[in-house]
């Protein structure tokens, strides 16, 4: 297990040059902007324990600490995963 945790409302393990990763942060910052939620990058490739987990998968999006999707994101999904969160 990696020693990453999430640290935001939405956090996405995305890697540079990565063109499904550059559409899926954006929708994520679009969201989050529109809910007030934190929304967090995390590199893959800085942490050779996601490397081997999420690898070939990124990105990989995570709501509320659980993972919601990987490769692609569907907004209204998204909006309704972070709409559904419990109050803090």
């Amino acid at each position: 297990m990696t020693g990453w945790q999430p640290g935001a409302t939405i956090s996405v393990i995305s890697r540079d040059g990565c063109h499904l990763c550059d559409d899926v942060e954006g929708v994520v910052a679009r969201v989050a902007a529109d809910l007030d939620v934190r929304w967090e990058r995390v590199d893959v490739d800085a942490d050779p324990e996601l490397v081997e987990r999420y690898g070939e998968e990124v990105p990989v999006t995570f709501v509320g600490g659980r993972q919601h999707d990987y490769w692609r994101i569907d907004e209204a999904r998204l909006r309704a995963a972070v709409a559904d969160l419990p109050s803090s």
